[in-house]
């Protein structure tokens, strides 16, 4: 009976300590052969310093959270424009990236691959390194500049994990808003 209890005691310790260990997720494959995430990224925010319409070189900033239980790195991100006045052309070499927010910006982070359809307004970023998950990342698209018309523009972001065959997964609508200034002199 000791031996009984000893092993059972031995047995609750080592299925706990396995229970504590973290969750590793692999990526989900399609019925297709794509792979997708697990858990697909988040698009934690979208903004511009810089709110003026027509002001001139402004970045706009893309905040993503790729979360721990990803089960894939981030490879891709392609931002497609859904309204607004006017269309917003990105000029494709100006693009940057790095890690964290844009209040806390961390590491650089190189893009390989910057492709503008501007027939249907997407821009997509692709990462040299993947991003891994529990990481975030910020892309920050510049314009010429902003657009000569107020109002609000959103934009479709859509990730997606490394790989070659993958699938996007939505991860929301960036808001960005643009005013005139209409103070005018008496």
């Amino acid at each position: 009976m000791k031996y009984v209890h000893k092993f059972l005691g031995t047995l609750l310790i080592v299925s706990t300590g396995i229970s504590s260990l973290p969750h590793i997720a692999n990526a989900v494959t399609l019925s297709n052969g794509e792979v997708a995430f697990v858990q697909p990224p988040r698009l934690v925010s979208a903004s511009t310093p810089y709110t003026d319409t027509s002001f001139p070189n402004p970045t706009y900033y893309f905040t993503v959270e790729v979360p721990a239980a990803a089960g894939e790195a981030l490879q891709q991100v392609t931002f497609t424009q859904r309204s607004g006045t006017e269309n917003i052309e990105f000029a494709p070499n100006e693009t940057i990236a790095f890690v964290g927010t844009r209040h806390r910006q961390g590491q650089s982070l190189a893009v390989r691959t910057l492709r503008s359809d501007t027939q249907r307004q997407t821009v997509t970023v692709t990462f040299d390194s993947p991003i891994p998950p529990g990481q975030t990342v910020t892309i920050g698209l510049r314009p010429d500049r902003n657009p000569f018309y107020d109002g609000v523009y959103l934009f479709d972001v859509t990730a997606f994990p490394s790989g070659k065959q993958t699938a996007g997964q939505s991860l929301g609508v960036g808001r960005l808003q643009f005013y005139s200034d209409t103070t005018t002199e008496s």
